[in-house]
């Protein structure tokens, strides 16, 4: 059985506020608009627009819905020719699964280099996917709990065993 460990509301925002910090601080690269990585990066996202008063944007791979997956990361790539840069937050950085099939799919649609950077809540330090602003730090081969944030709280707690259990090598 996991462990479950809670991430409370209060938690929540100072984590998005060290990011904000980290964000605000980094005189040589300022994004253009914070893009929200569904489900799980959309609610950061919009915390971390209002800390930073940048404009927000989402895209979803957890729908499998082309329209606002793999459309919408086209669509950006370009955005990034015409000089504009994307932060992509999402909640987590375990595996890395999520931020590399974004990497790849932005390059493959012609992203322009250095236009592109990546926020978690959590970073797993041994993921194999490395992101350029973080809350927190964790390493996976020490920490197996599974997080439940603010926005998950609200799921069935079967809900969250399920998703827990989608990779049990995260949390055994």
């Amino acid at each position: 059985m996991p462990v479950f460990t809670p991430i409370g509301h209060d938690v929540f925002v100072a984590d998005v506020l060290t990011i904000a910090g980290a964000v605000s601080a980094d005189v040589d690269w300022r994004p253009s608009f914070i893009i929200g990585i569904g489900r799980g990066g959309l609610v950061p996202a919009v915390y971390l627009s209002h800390a930073t008063g940048l404009p927000t944007l989402s895209c979803d791979l957890s729908s499998n819905v082309k329209d606002f997956a793999e459309d919408v990361l086209v669509r950006l790539a370009g955005r990034t020719r015409e000089g504009e840069r994307l932060l992509f937050v999402d909640d987590i950085n375990d595996s890395g699964r999520t931020i590399g099939v974004l990497r790849r799919a932005l390059a493959q649609a012609g992203a322009a280099p250095g236009s592109i950077r990546f926020a978690t809540l959590i970073d797993n330090s041994v993921s194999a996917e490395r992101v350029d602003y973080r809350a927190r730090t964790i390493d996976r081969t020490v920490t197996k709990d599974w997080y439940v944030f603010p926005w998950e709280a609200v799921a069935p707690a079967a809900s969250i065993e399920d998703d827990a259990a989608e990779v049990p090598d995260r949390i055994a």
